[in-house]
């Protein structure tokens, strides 16, 4: 355990070794290239290159070196802690507002996540991102224990326009809150009068606030308290996956909502 942490801290201590091992270990390279690639000078470069000869991580082959199997083990396993911590560092502000325990996917795939959060000038925020992405669509699903008054307004003018198509399904608590109030009740009527939406609601209750908006997956986030904290939008393929996995399943387990319903 120690000499592995020692190898660790070898590594992390000099962004040159770990681009140089990144390198080798994508396929051979002559010194020059190395030298070019990193920015690094050749007394440093030897110093790398000799310790990772050491280590029997790379080996010369002719004028070119190349990773050995070991190196290319080490360079991976780095390149993915590296990834771990990134994701870490993004999310380390909002990993109490994810609901994990609904999320079957890697959070590595939200590194490179958008995240908007409230800001005194700009409260509401993270639900004009999301408004932005509904604008731009062309086919929305959404599954959400919530249906706010902006996002039905935008979905109802694009699908009235003929712009957009609208799938969503959502816990019976949102659709009774928007039943209840005549301000609401009207344009969700309009919205399931018209063609170009279907909405579905689920007795049981849905733990997340998720839109797919074409290729991108956004999530509302909020507190125990209900107040929202964060948007995450992502293009990533396994959360987009797990998301388009995840609205079929609540698809499929909720009942149709009829304007005549809401009469």
């Amino acid at each position: 355990m120690e000499s592995a942490l020692e190898e660790i801290e070898f590594l992390a201590l000099s962004p040159n070794r770990v681009r140089v091992l990144s390198l080798l270990a994508e396929g051979r390279r002559t010194r020059p290239e190395l030298e070019s690639a990193v920015g690094a000078s050749q007394a440093t470069l030897s110093r790398i290159l000799g310790d990772f000869e050491d280590r029997s991580w790379v080996r010369k082959d002719g004028s070119e070196y190349v990773a050995t199997a070991t190196g290319r083990l080490v360079a991976d396993g780095f390149t993915d802690l590296l990834d771990i911590l990134e994701a870490e560092s993004e999310l380390r502000g909002l990993v109490r507002y994810l609901p994990t325990h609904a999320m079957d996917f890697d959070l590595r795939h939200l590194a490179d996540a958008t995240i908007t959060t409230p800001t005194q000038t700009r409260p509401n925020a993270p639900v004009k991102r999301l408004l932005d992405l509904v604008e731009d669509a062309e086919t929305v699903r959404s599954f959400s224990h919530a249906f706010n008054e902006q996002n039905l307004s935008v979905v109802k003018r694009r699908v009235s326009a003929g712009e957009l198509t609208f799938s969503g399904v959502f816990s019976k608590g949102a659709i009774e809150a928007l039943a209840e109030d005549p301000d609401l009740r009207e344009p969700l009527v309009s919205l399931l009068s018209g063609e170009g939406a279907t909405i579905r609601v689920r007795e049981e209750g849905i733990p997340l606030a998720v839109t797919i908006a074409d290729g991108t997956v956004h999530l509302l986030l909020r507190d125990e308290n209900g107040i929202l904290q964060a948007a995450v939008d992502t293009d990533a393929e396994a959360v987009r996956s797990w998301a388009v996995d995840t609205f079929d399943h609540y698809w499929r387990t909720a009942t149709v909502l009829d304007a005549d319903d809401l009469q």
